[in-house]
């Protein structure tokens, strides 16, 4: 069920630099940007109740197609009325389109101009993925911006393979295009390749523009081609696409990786890190990462970040998280998650501000300073 009649639409309030800031406008509420989405693989945010996913400030979630094609099944989802209902979450939902967890998940895959056959990682059984039913899938989860399905090659690759790969996509882009349809109240991102090759992501770009879609995503990056080669792109690449229509960088990423994209120019991001962070000891804060795990934490009676307001920093210790996460509670992963979307959500807030002020390049020389300085130890 689709439970929405309103009108996509993207304003920009202030730039600095390259930087913006506005809002997404959407039927299910409005998406404050830059923004940073959390993601919610099989329906679920990790470790985290909805209303908590909110508390911390998101206005948007990312869930996969891939995963939620396999299970519980798309139509599945549909007849329980849509993915927002399903998984209790009635703000904005962006689903990706499937096609970079077939490349990277799927073992036995094989791909033609068509689509993509491949077997279930869970239970190996068959499936075929082409753009038009990766729209159909989107369509029945209900999501409210659909990603184009494309071909994302790992880098580094030749030239002649991501070539290749890019211009697969935008025929994809279009087939995607042509499938969408007409569906008020829902948008389609088209999804730029190209390497990390300027021409190519020029080419890609007049593609897309020349299709025509309500956002623009830069695609094919943080897939090993490490932060530098990153940058060097988002130099680029999103002054390639229209200025009108919000700019998504797919699976970024870290603090500094998010600060530097919207200093290029970017509006939204999605990355599985702070809840993945979050399960495994891992802690980010304004003096960058911690480790719980390790055992200077073991007595330190401190707060996880003492300027935090997230649940972990303002009711338990170091001491006490340390505790949990060597013994294996499943409170250490509420609690450290928690405070890993609290923060890259205060980080997104302050970027925010920053931009709307003018004050961008301040910011952005404190928030290096303090991850500078590192996490400081108790005296």
């Amino acid at each position: 069920m689709d439970g929405s009649t309103g009108k996509f639409g993207f304003r920009i309030d202030a730039t600095d630099g390259r930087a913006r800031t506005g809002v997404i406008s959407t039927s299910r509420g409005e998406i404050r940007t830059p923004a940073f989405m959390p993601v919610g693989t099989a329906a679920t945010v990790k470790a985290m109740m909805p209303e908590s996913v909110r508390a911390t400030g998101a206005d948007i979630l990312l869930g996969n197609t891939y995963h939620l094609m396999l299970r519980p099944g798309a139509e599945r989802v549909a007849r329980l009325g849509g993915l927002h209902r399903f998984m209790n979450w009635e703000r904005p939902i962006l689903t990706d389109s499937g096609g970079f967890q077939v490349m990277s998940l799927s073992d036995l895959r094989k791909m033609t101009e068509e689509g993509v056959k491949f077997r279930s990682h869970i239970d190996g059984s068959e499936h075929h993925l082409t753009p038009e039913r990766s729209m159909e899938i989107q369509r029945l989860l209900g999501s409210d911006i659909v990603m184009c399905f494309d071909e994302c090659p790992a880098l580094p690759a030749t030239d002649e393979r991501v070539a290749e790969a890019m211009r697969l996509s935008m025929r994809w882009a279009q087939r995607s295009r042509d499938a969408f349809g007409d569906r008020p109240g829902h948008a389609l991102f088209g999804i730029q390749q190209g390497g990390v090759t300027e021409e190519l992501r020029a080419e890609s770009a007049e593609a897309l523009v020349k299709i025509g879609f309500d956002g623009y995503a830069i695609g094919g990056l943080a897939v090993g081609e490490g932060q530098e080669a990153m940058f060097g792109v988002l130099d680029y690449a999103p002054g390639q696409l229209p200025a009108d229509r919000p700019r998504y960088l797919m699976g970024v990423g870290k603090p500094d990786d998010i600060v530097g994209a919207v200093q290029r120019g970017v509006d939204m991001m999605d990355c599985v890190l702070p809840s993945r962070s979050g399960r495994t000891g891992q802690a980010w804060t304004r003096r960058g990462q911690v480790n719980l795990r390790n055992a200077r934490h073991a007595e330190d009676p401190r707060p996880l970040d003492e300027d935090c307001t997230c649940p972990a920093c303002r009711g338990y210790s170091r001491a006490y998280l340390h505790h949990v996460v060597r013994s294996g509670e499943i409170i250490a992963s509420m609690l450290l998650t928690w405070h890993n979307l609290h923060y890259f959500q205060e980080l997104m807030a302050g970027l925010r501000g920053a931009i709307a002020g003018n004050t961008l390049d301040s910011f952005v020389v404190q928030f290096h300073a303090l991850r500078a300085e590192g996490d400081i130890e108790r005296l």
